[in-house]
């Protein structure tokens, strides 16, 4: 077996994925040096193995995963850092593995967070904070303030580390994709 670019991504991308989420449930935020190095890493792995068509991919890449969360950031929905390490994992997987992880993260971060709010008997106050962000929702002058944004709602919500689902989602992927093949 060669050792090529889907087996330094492998290397390379889950440890720093798992480090951004461990550091993203520990302290609330992925820190800027990390997704940096992650995204840096992703164009020269690119680069070195495909060439400037590698850089391509990895700049679609890097730009559908920050177009994929940048409005639930612009909504003070999820923090920056959350945006930036799916910009990261962009540069590495490219636009379409970029998207199906973003998919993936998605439904394991919906299942976590039903899972967090029937846990800790937060029923009540999650329909009434979703009744909040649905009137947000209303008019763009909301939307897109900080009222019903995820660090409003104090004590009657109990915020997700999304790096946690995204990282899983990734790695999801990329093993499906590495050792199925079938995901393009």
């Amino acid at each position: 077996m060669s050792f090529g670019y889907w087996e330094l991504t492998l290397a390379l991308l889950i440890p720093g994925t798992l480090y951004a989420s461990w550091i993203d449930y520990a302290e609330r935020r992925v820190p800027n040096w990390l997704n940096a190095a992650i995204a840096l890493t992703g164009i020269a792995a690119q680069l070195a193995f495909f060439g400037p068509h590698g850089v391509w991919v990895a700049g679609l890449g890097l730009l559908t995963g920050f177009g994929l969360l940048i409005v639930p950031w612009l909504m003070h929905g999820m923090g920056a850092g959350d945006v930036k390490l799916m910009a990261a994992i962009g540069a590495w997987l490219g636009p379409w593995l970029t998207l199906l992880s973003f998919g993936a993260g998605a439904v394991i971060g919906g299942i976590a967070a039903i899972v967090m709010i029937v846990s800790t008997g937060r029923s009540a106050y999650a329909l009434a904070n979703m009744q909040t962000i649905m009137t947000k929702m209303k008019k763009v002058e909301t939307a897109f303030g900080e009222f019903g944004g995820a660090k409003t709602f104090g004590n009657t919500s109990q915020l997700l580390p999304y790096g946690v689902p995204l990282t899983a989602g990734t790695i999801g992927v990329l093993l499906t994709h590495y050792f199925g093949g079938w995901l393009g």
